[in-house]
């Protein structure tokens, strides 16, 4: 595993738990060799994150649409910042380059991203791992919601595991190396479910 996008917020947070583990993940990240590919951003989490790994010698690469490194947010500094057109080519790029997905605390954007990446991985697009360090039980409420999506029928419990879960970045680390991508036929499942269950005789 060479490269893990990292998706998070642009704020801090409010718990100062959120940072803690960004410095936390940003070290064990540089510790291992492994290249952090984010959103390019200087502020919130995703600068502590980013920053923290180049303060201990490891390798970011930071991709951000124009729109948003005009602002005057982008991490200038970065040996390898790469500044693309928009949000689409930003998140395509960053799947490509990625052997890995992680999520820390963050807002719509960091929700969205998790969830693209998990839908991806359902309909077959890659077999890439991804999971959510669940700092203070921040993801608890989305962890509860894949449940719900589970009972109703609408995923199927084998895409509901595809979201790994710890709490410090070792052990999702070491979650990512045993996972293996679930073979379910959405199609087919659908289709199943879709027709009218047999009354009983």
């Amino acid at each position: 595993m060479e490269r893990i996008t990292v998706y998070c917020g642009s704020s801090p947070g409010k718990n100062p738990a959120y940072k803690d583990a960004a410095i936390e993940l940003g070290k064990v990240l540089a510790g291992r060799n492994i290249t952090l590919v984010y959103g390019g951003g200087s502020v919130g989490l995703m600068g502590i994150l980013a920053r923290t790994v180049v303060e201990n010698g490891g390798q970011v690469i930071g991709v951000i649409p124009k729109a948003i490194a005009d602002m005057e947010v982008a991490y200038t500094e970065l040996q390898d910042l790469r500044i693309v057109e928009d949000m689409h080519s930003r998140k395509a790029l960053m799947a490509e380059l990625a052997d890995a997905f992680i999520a820390l605390p963050g807002g719509l954007g960091t929700m969205e991203e998790l969830v693209e990446i998990l839908t991806w991985s359902q309909l077959g697009f890659h077999k890439k791992p991804a999971g959510v360090l669940n700092i203070a039980g921040f993801f608890d409420p989305l962890l509860s919601f894949l449940d719900q999506l589970a009972d109703d029928q609408f995923i199927a419990p084998e895409h509901k595991s595809m979201l790994l879960v710890d709490e410090n970045p070792t052990g999702l680390l070491e979650k990512f190396t045993s996972y293996k991508s679930p073979k379910v036929d959405k199609a087919q499942r659908a289709l199943k479910l879709s027709r009218p269950q047999e009354s009983d005789q």
